[in-house]
């Protein structure tokens, strides 16, 4: 499977240089999203100075991803999704917003699942004060926002599994809203079934309503969210590079989708491999 390529029904001529690296975030009412935001792609740009990176909203946020698009003018760009997971806003309207656009694109996978992503939920986990040698007692809820595609959630389970591997405990995905089961729900869940240290792991790109609210569920401790941690740097600039190589994505936009797996049960969880970066 390949990254999708997008070209809109206008006449584009073919541009020398590198494509620009458009990241495309969701927006968000809080401010510190912003912030954190922009502090991610300094984070990118630093690690690659001579790449053109940009910044573009789906919602809620200037600049909005058609006025990102509209300035690059017939110029290539690699539309990479500052998004954990194949929902919606992948699958229909980030490609649909780059069809709209005169730039030649090419839409790349979202940010999960993948180990560098998890490498950042690990060590943002250990920063909270998750121990060096968890015991039969600790488990994990992923905290994400949750979606009703059923590839979202396959996607989140996935990363779930990944995490569980690392940590040798159970890691159940649970959701702020639009699937189940809620963040509370999984946390009386695994305490009735005797875990005493259950941490919420928040699988979230920056601050916000939803990563506050999944933090206040956690009997333990919770994480913060991923923002500028390097592993989110380096995985926007991994998927731009497997998007401009053509490189199959197993998490592919619309048109080059995989097959959901269901989430796994928590003794699967632990016992699966942690795979090679993709």
């Amino acid at each position: 499977m390949t990254a999708m390529t997008v070209t809109s029904n206008r006449t584009t001529a073919a541009t020398g240089g590198t494509p620009a690296l458009v990241v495309v975030a969701h927006g968000s009412r809080d401010p510190r999203a912003l912030r954190t935001v922009r502090a991610l792609l300094d984070r990118v740009r630093a690690l690659r100075p001579a790449l053109p990176v940009h910044l573009g909203h789906i919602e809620l946020n200037a600049p909005l991803l058609p006025d990102t698009l509209a300035a690059l003018g017939d110029a290539e760009a690699v539309l990479v999704p500052l998004l954990l997971g194949r929902g919606h806003h992948v699958e229909r309207d980030i490609p649909d917003m780059a069809a709209a656009a005169p730039a030649r694109t090419r839409v790349a996978a979202p940010l999960g699942p993948h180990p560098l992503l998890v490498d950042a939920l690990h060590d943002r986990l250990t920063e909270a004060g998750w121990p060096a040698h968890a015991g039969p007692e600790h488990a994990v809820v992923l905290a994400s926002a949750g979606s009703r595609a059923p590839a979202s959630r396959a996607d989140t389970a996935r990363t779930a599994a990944l995490l569980a591997s690392r940590l040798g405990v159970p890691v159940v995905p649970a959701y702020a809203s639009a699937a189940a089961p809620t963040v509370p729900a999984a946390v009386r869940t695994l305490t009735a079934r005797g875990y005493r240290r259950v941490a919420v792991a928040s699988c979230f790109t920056a601050p916000g309503r939803f990563a506050t609210e999944c933090t206040a569920a956690a009997p333990w401790i919770a994480s913060a969210p991923l923002g500028t941690h390097p592993s989110m740097a380096h995985l926007l600039l991994h998927r731009y590079d497997r998007a401009r190589g053509g490189g199959g994505e197993p998490n592919g936009p619309q048109g080059a989708r995989g097959t959901a797996r269901p989430a796994a049960t928590h003794a699967a969880l632990v016992r699966q491999p942690h795979p090679a970066p993709v």
